[in-house]
């Protein structure tokens, strides 16, 4: 690891072992937007400890459904609260990996750890806490497409190697993998000023990723296509800051990939789509990103990439797809949904 990279991540990793206490100690909003978690996640929420709860810095719910019996790896876990949240609804026949550079932060995880199992009525933990850097997943032992799902919650913009972050997410996500995470964008690239500020980096502003700079990245990596499942404009709730930063618009989004050979455009070969209704979390209606809302047994034409997405994965079991790409018709018509124009931001592929 190049000196300049460790250097941010000495100041990142002060500042959340020593300047933060608790979520009441930063200086803005950024890491921790109140956006209301699902149903199925809040119910979990009331049986996670106090003290982990106090000591979450997340911008938003990346945690998402169908995850029964599934390997999970959670990037920059902290003190745990998706970790337990996701070792509730994976079951104990499933398993969850927390990876965080912050020794400090573990030690809460890792004490209350006990606790959780017991609330959850579990006879053993399917929780592993380990200590490492999420550039280099290899040193904290995580095999080649061993993990079903990666999560991770307003972390990745800390790091200063975004792009060797994204290569160690697709080497160990298995074929048909999901990646699902939430965190800080912009809509424009931040100055180096502002992007080497210890207070902004640890804010979550300084590291944040411009959009356009993230879909390209994904593309080298060879993801083609990424969804936006939801987003919120960031209010800074700082004066000093929101001057600092001027005009720059910050936005949470929660986006979600796969492990899958996409297209770059969304094509049309006339393919249908029907949700069963079969994950608990969605009886009714399952949404895969902020303009692909399926309502129970209702017919939805979609792309060929979206149709990858619903039958080469793990959701496969709760879709039933009509069709295959042996007639073409041209490119899909898939206009971007409300939620991203509002936080004037673009989305991988056409959709």
């Amino acid at each position: 690891m190049q000196s300049s990279e460790q250097n941010t991540l000495n100041v990142v990793k002060q500042y959340y072992s020593e300047k933060l206490t608790s979520n009441k100690d930063l200086q803005t909003n950024a890491c921790c937007t109140g956006a209301p978690a699902p149903k199925y996640v809040s119910e979990v929420l009331s049986h996670i400890h106090p003290e982990i709860l106090d000591k979450f810095y997340g911008c938003g719910s990346p945690i998402p459904e169908a995850l029964s019996g599934c390997t999970v790896l959670d990037l920059g876990c902290g003190t745990g609260r998706d970790c337990f949240v996701l070792s509730k609804l994976v079951g104990e026949s499933g398993r969850i990996i927390g990876v965080d550079m912050t020794q400090s932060q573990l030690s809460v995880a890792r004490q209350h750890e006990a606790y959780q199992m017991q609330q959850f009525g579990f006879s053993k933990s399917n929780v592993e806490f380990r200590h490492g850097y999420i550039e280099d997943l290899a040193e904290a032992e995580i095999e080649d497409s061993s993990i079903d799902i990666v999560v991770s919650n307003c972390v990745i913009n800390l790091s200063p190697n975004k792009a060797k972050v994204f290569d160690e997410i697709f080497r160990v996500l298995k074929p048909g993998g999901e990646l699902f995470f939430s965190d800080v964008f912009t809509t424009s690239r931040i100055p180096e000023d502002l992007r080497n500020d210890p207070i902004l980096l640890g804010e979550c502003l300084g590291g944040a990723m411009y959009i356009e700079d993230f879909r390209r990245m994904l593309l080298q990596l060879g993801c083609a296509d990424f969804r936006v499942v939801s987003s919120a404009k960031l209010k800074i709730d700082n004066a000093d800051i929101e001057t600092q930063v001027g005009d720059i618009n910050f936005c949470s989004l929660t986006i979600r990939a796969f492990k899958l050979p996409l297209e770059d455009r969304c094509e049309d070969f006339g393919q249908v789509a029907y949700y069963l209704g079969t994950m608990p979390e969605s009886p009714t209606k399952f949404t895969l990103d902020d303009h692909h809302v399926f309502i129970k047994d209702k017919p939805m034409l979609v792309c060929g990439n979206t149709a990858d997405m619903l039958s080469s994965t793990r959701f496969a079991k709760h879709f039933r797809v009509v069709g295959d790409k042996s007639k073409h018709f041209g490119l899909f018509d898939c206009s971007v949904g409300t939620a991203l124009q509002e936080a004037n931001a673009a989305v991988g592929g056409c959709c």
